[in-house]
């Protein structure tokens, strides 16, 4: 997730862009950059870090005066958060600048045509390949927006891409596939951004960019037409909600929006995985298949709610490699003298990826001479540099304290570390390896329908507002889930809550049922699951049957 910032009008374009980023700097902070059209030519600017590192750049080096410009705030996937990284990108001749949001999986093969043709790329990033292409296409055309509909049709991926071109200084362009656009229309000015945000102090009536469509802005108004070049039919809507509100995209709490950008940050886990030979791949591997197959044992490191995950990835790891797998919490980790050597494989999932206790763990693996793996969110950060291989969860920043998109996405990088092992060690054949990845890919949608029904979740929620304590069972997957569910409930209504495997409640726990305590049951579907269904709900009864228990 990363925040993009376009305008064209009266204004300051640098003042504008700037203080849309800072609305912004929540969809990455990994580093920041501008360009502003001025005196017929390209102004750039860009700094890795904060935007506060910009901003003192741009005091030390002021930028000329200009009424159009592009930004972006940077959380990083392709490419580490260095200065050549940072966007915006620009072709050799420095007439075209483009800042980026999401993933083009065809890049390499791209890049490849463009070096060829005697380009010279500077970075990392997939991003700086579509400014060399628009270069090219603008050569040839001396239009932006139809440039940019020709390089669409081109790119493979999810993607925003907004682009300014010295030769046409009153334009902005901007394309979008799977990834946020919106456009702001004020009077005399236009604005793109990943989110109201950026421009809500500015105007409150915008347009939704649909799929596959490029949008055109002027200060008098904008065009939009899809990547063929048809025209194209726009929602317009007015933001009834403040600039404050904004920041958190119209819902009362940052952890509102997270959860609700759960189908997304899904889709972005599952989004580029299998190659163009049909294989599955990771981020960063820097461990041999060889070595992979060699592994005897894997040990998965985490703390929280990453630990809830590591123990639903054990049943798929042990089902789908037939390795044995263990689950530590890293802070225990090193205290215990674990038994590690050259055939293990250490998986550390952290979602910052400066969890000290799970990067404590990691350094202790290595000093045995295991191999580490990081399933990680945030690119560049400590555990996933001190790994031999790295699969990003790609779900963008989370602001909330108690982690919700994070798990989900860590539970599916899970699954396709699995897989990988699967794939590597030859126990998954590609085709089921490619019919999981396709079930995988369905939970974003399911997700998004769970979410359109929770009210009597809601409502139940505010029944149970002023209990003194919770219980949560579940079984098999189910198990870890019943341990996050406790876990949130303590750290967001400050309740005492427990889980437990619901096959310990007999031997303990449901000494703890009393008149009017709630229990919360995590159910497996009959399909598939039928005997742990089935013995679920026999634990339900057996509740039921003390005569005193609500579950």
């Amino acid at each position: 997730m990363c925040g993009i910032v376009g305008y064209v009008g009266s204004q300051s374009a640098l003042d504008v862009v700037v203080a849309g980023l800072k609305r912004l700097e929540y969809r990455g902070y990994d580093s920041a950059g501008v360009a502003v059209l001025a005196d017929g030519g390209l102004a750039p600017a860009k700094r890795a870090g904060k935007l506060v590192n910009l901003e003192k750049e741009l005091s030390e080096r002021p930028l000329p005066t200009g009424t159009t410009g592009i930004g972006h705030t940077r959380w990083a996937t392709h490419g580490g958060p260095t200065d050549a990284n940072a966007h915006p990108h620009l072709d050799n001749a420095g007439r075209v600048a483009v800042v980026h949001n999401g993933i083009i999986e065809n890049f390499a093969s791209l890049r490849a045509e463009l070096e060829e043709r005697g380009h010279r790329l500077a970075s990392e990033t997939d991003t700086e390949v579509v400014a060399h292409l628009l270069a090219e296409e603008f050569s040839s055309c001396a239009d932006l927006a139809e440039a940019m509909r020709l390089v669409c049709r081109r790119l493979e991926g999810a993607f925003t891409l907004v682009a300014v071109h010295a030769d046409e200084p009153d334009v902005v362009v901007g394309a979008r596939r799977n990834s946020p656009l919106v456009v702001g229309v004020g009077d005399g000015e236009s604005f793109l951004a990943s989110d109201v945000a950026a421009f809500i102090a500015h105007t409150r009536e915008a347009i939704e960019l649909g799929q596959d469509q490029v949008v055109e802005l002027r200060r008098d108004g904008v065009t939009v037409t899809g990547f063929d070049g048809s025209p194209a039919e726009v929602r317009a809507y007015h933001v009834d909600w403040d600039a404050s509100a904004a920041e958190k995209g119209g819902y009362d709490y940052f952890m509102l929006k997270e959860i609700a950008e759960q189908p997304k940050a899904v889709a972005d886990t599952l989004l580029g995985r299998i190659d163009g030979s049909g294989s599955l791949r990771l981020d960063e591997v820097r461990i041999s298949a060889a070595e992979l197959r060699e592994t005897d044992k894997v040990v998965i490191v985490a703390c929280g709610t990453a630990f809830h995950a590591g123990l639903i990835a054990k049943y798929a790891i042990e089902h789908w490699t037939r390795i044995p797998c263990e689950v530590e919490l890293a802070s225990e980790f090193r205290y215990r003298d674990p038994i590690l050597d050259q055939q293990t494989l250490v998986i550390a999932i952290s979602q910052s990826g400066e969890t000290m206790d799970t990067l404590m763990a990691l350094r202790h693996a290595r000093e045995q001479g295991a191999k580490v793996l990081a399933i990680c969110n945030t690119n560049g950060s400590t555990i996933p540099r001190e790994s031999d291989a790295v699969l990003y969860t790609h779900a963008g920043p989370e602001i909330a304290v108690a982690s919700t998109k994070a798990f989900l996405t860590q539970l599916v990088a899970c699954y396709l570390v699995a897989l990988y092992l699967g794939q590597v060690r030859g126990t998954k054949w590609g085709d089921e390896i490619r019919a999981v990845i396709r079930d995988l890919s369905h939970i974003s949608g399911e997700v998004e329908q769970v979410l359109r029904t929770m009210e009597p979740v809601r409502e139940l929620a505010r029944s149970l507002a002023d209990k003194n304590t919770v219980l949560f069972l579940g079984r098999h997957v189910g198990y870890p889930v019943a341990l996050e569910g406790a876990l949130k409930l303590k750290e967001l209504a400050y309740m005492h809550a427990e889980g437990f495997a619901a096959g310990e409640l007999k031997h303990g726990p449901i000494a703890l049922i009393e008149e009017d305590l709630p229990v919360v049951v995590v159910v497996p579907s009959p399909r598939g699951r039928s005997v742990l269904h089935d013995k679920i709900v026999s634990n339900i009864q057996e509740i039921r049957a003390r005569g005193r228990g609500r579950s």
